[in-house]
């Protein structure tokens, strides 16, 4: 007897990731030539030591550690976030404008269900971060797809042409994943008056703002100033990840800025799928905001680098184009005549080169998507992306 499926699950397509991963399987790679992953964006390393220590005190002395919290996440934690965020943005933050998620994944399913359901639709520029369309395809929620065009930057004018009675939000990734580029401010100003005249909300997930290459407190630099506008919580939510800048990809922590009265809403999805969130996690993730700035820093200063050897080798790189390099990931067209799938997987087994294709991130049958593909470079080293562009060089289909 077959068990009954939830029919949007079976309309889901499988997590990209995992499917990238299959491609790799049972295969082994020479020694002398190892497999390049530049398929997912996550740190590898573990956090810097004396985060772990901190960890490690917490775990072995403080009881809390190991208890149910607060739903919404611990309150030292929401004012850091509050503090800190209002001053890097040049606005006003409290600290019940905050909730506490297990990572920014959670944080978008768990705002997006107090906006859209079943019937609804919702705008995502493409190409798009897959884990979004996922989640809305589960829901029965319609994903409206914007076209961003070789600039990847979203259009507010392109968007407001795509909305119905049935939009209830539009949704923008900055530094974008999977597209590297940073979405100018004025761009951001421009979907938030949107948003705010047709009654949507505007969420911008800001994963990757700690690699923004214009923030940086410490200069004076800031990439939006959505939170200057005082009524900001009327159309705005911010959603972000301590798992980049922290390496705590394993503790799952990630926030939500949002009106408290969104957040009591927010607080009856959490408390039902999760409870809490985790305790050592963000004990961890308040050290790092309160220790590691300068760390940070220097974090940023490395991906930045690693962008600029992207952008060289690809200047450098016969009938590849690049599209958008920023935070972790260079997004480009490949000049062959193959749909990016199939040539991501002969990248594998001829180059020993691990990369997610831009069908995985585009609407089914997009011709872009066929020409695109994803290269998220942030654990590759300097040495790494030459060898990377040296095998790219000496691929022929």
């Amino acid at each position: 007897m077959t068990l009954p499926l939830n029919p949007a699950f079976a309309a889901t397509e499988a997590p990209p990731v995992m499917e990238a991963r299959r491609w790799i399987a049972g295969k082994t790679f020479a020694p002398d030539r190892p497999l390049i992953n530049v398929s997912q964006a996550a740190p590898v390393d573990s956090p810097p030591l004396p985060l772990r220590q901190a960890l490690a005190e917490a775990a072995l002395n403080d009881p809390q550690a190991h208890l149910y919290g607060p739903v919404l996440g611990l309150p030292d934690l929401r004012a850091e976030i509050a503090t800190q965020f209002s001053a890097a943005y040049g606005g006003t933050i409290a600290a019940d404008q905050v909730a506490i998620t297990q990572g920014c994944n959670q944080a978008f399913c768990a705002i997006m269900s107090t906006l859209a359901g079943a019937g609804d639709e919702v705008i995502l520029p493409t190409p798009w971060y897959f884990n979004h369309k996922m989640w809305f395809d589960m829901q029965g929620v319609t994903t409206v797809g914007l076209d961003t065009g070789d600039t990847l930057i979203p259009s507010a004018t392109a968007a407001e042409a795509l909305i119905t009675e049935k939009t209830r939000a539009i949704v923008l990734v900055t530094p974008n994943n999977p597209g590297g580029v940073e979405y100018p401010a004025e761009v951001l100003a421009k979907f938030r008056d949107l948003c705010r005249a047709r009654g949507l909300a505007l969420i911008v997930d800001e994963t990757y703002r700690d690699f923004d290459s214009r923030h940086s407190v410490e200069l004076g630099g800031r990439p939006h100033d959505l939170f200057a506008d005082p009524a900001w919580d009327d159309t705005l939510v911010q959603l972000y990840s301590f798992s980049k800048a922290y390496r705590l990809t394993g503790h799952r922590v990630g926030s939500i800025v949002a009106s408290a009265t969104r957040l009591a809403e927010v607080e009856k999805f959490l408390d039902t799928v999760a409870i809490c969130p985790s305790q050592l996690g963000q004990m961890g993730a308040l050290w790092g905001m309160q220790n590691l700035r300068q760390w940070v820093a220097g974090e940023r200063d490395e991906i930045l680098a690693r962008r600029r050897a992207m952008t060289e080798g690809f200047a450098a790189l016969e009938g590849w184009r690049l599209l958008g390099c920023g935070a972790y990931f260079a997004y480009v067209e490949h000049p062959f005549d193959m749909a990016s799938d199939a040539l991501c997987k002969r990248l594998v087994d001829d180059c020993a080169v691990l990369m997610l294709p831009g069908t995985m991130f585009q609407p089914d049958g997009s011709a872009a998507g066929k020409r695109q593909i994803r290269i998220a470079f942030a654990n590759v080293d300097a040495a790494g992306i030459a060898e990377l562009f040296r095998r790219l060089a000496a691929f022929r289909p």
